[in-house]
């Protein structure tokens, strides 16, 4: 995967973006990564890239001209090739794991990490997506693009050391995951379910099934209702809801 950032920050990307799993995936040239500072292109002699709204207003905006001309330099080096234009924005779509499976099919992605009041209306026209990261405003769009570049990559094949740990991942069954335990099996009097060692896959399984349930109906029951429940599964939140009440 190809992806591209635009912002005024470029050095805040050199860390995070060259550690753990994303450095490792750009080691061995599963991602290729590039961050461009849209200043550079600005045609005013002062490097500006921002400026007073018409009709008055708070703030100042990005202009129009550098960011598009940042982004007719990538499609110069990059001919040929479809992209995928993510406009960072707090009214964009709320960015979430089906987003980023979504992302993690194409074949280049762009970010453009806006700054300042906003954006020059105009610069819309130029993107294919708009996303926010949450229902707050950050000072930029450089912590969101990194989140979502984050969840991105580590998405795609053999960027992880186990492929099927992305498949069983909270948000991507539609359920959060069930609680895991490692050794030792007792810990300050503290025990790992037993059912977990007794080594029947089905009893593991059909536990790791109704934990997930019970996490999900306990701390985002919202999820519920966007998946399509199995009768094993009805029968097993019915059993969870009793036992809550029970306690």
């Amino acid at each position: 995967m190809k992806i591209d950032v635009l912002t005024l920050f470029p050095r805040m990307f050199d860390g995070p973006m060259g550690e753990s799993i994303i450095g490792k995936a750009r080691e061995k040239n599963l991602l290729e990564l590039n961050v461009s500072n849209f200043r550079d292109f600005s045609d005013n002699k002062h490097q500006a890239v921002d400026d007073y709204p018409y009709g008055g207003g708070a703030g100042m905006l990005l202009k129009v001209q550098p960011v598009y001309d940042n982004l007719q330099k990538i499609a110069e080096t990059s001919p040929g090739t479809k992209k995928r234009i993510v406009l960072l924005d707090p009214a964009g779509k709320r960015f979430d794991q089906t987003m980023a499976e979504e992302f993690s099919k194409e074949e280049h992605l762009v970010f453009i990490c806006g700054h300042y009041e906003g954006y020059d209306e105009r610069i819309r026209s130029f993107v294919t997506d708009e996303v926010s990261l949450g229902d707050y405003v950050l000072t930029g769009g450089e912590l969101g693009a990194m989140v979502m570049i984050d969840a991105t990559v580590r998405l795609l094949p053999e960027v992880l050391g186990n492929n099927v740990s992305a498949q069983t991942d909270s948000h991507s069954t539609g359920l959060l995951e069930h609680p895991q335990y490692t050794r030792p099996a007792v810990f300050k009097e503290m025990e790992v379910p037993a059912v977990l060692m007794n080594g029947n896959h089905k009893l593991i399984a059909e536990w790791q099934l109704k934990e997930s349930l019970r996490r999900t109906y306990l701390r985002r029951p919202d999820m519920l209702e966007k998946i399509e429940l199995t009768a094993e599964m009805l029968k097993m939140l019915e059993e969870i809801k009793q036992e809550a009440s029970e306690q």
